[in-house]
């Protein structure tokens, strides 16, 4: 399945990301298990660092730098619906 463009995103605690897609449906998405397969991330453990999130690229990814982001398709196909 295609993924969706992203609507927009909210930072929660726990380094957990609220993500809404164009179509409506909302996704949470746990940051944290990226840490191990990629070590730069770890910085979005700095709160301040995380709340930065923004949508990026016209919906197709979240984004705090231009070197950390996170794909449209990785939100859409390991997020939890809610």
């Amino acid at each position: 399945m295609r993924s969706i463009k992203i609507k927009n995103v909210t930072p929660q605690q726990n380094l957990i990301l609220l993500v809404e897609f164009v179509n409506g449906i909302k996704k949470t998405y746990d940051v944290s298990s990226l840490f191990e397969q990629f070590p730069e991330y770890v910085i979005l453990k700095n709160k301040p660092m995380f709340d930065t999130v923004h949508v990026d690229c016209g919906g197709y990814a979240v984004a705090w730098t231009s070197e950390i982001d996170i794909s449209e398709y990785e939100l859409w196909e390991n997020g939890i619906s809610i």
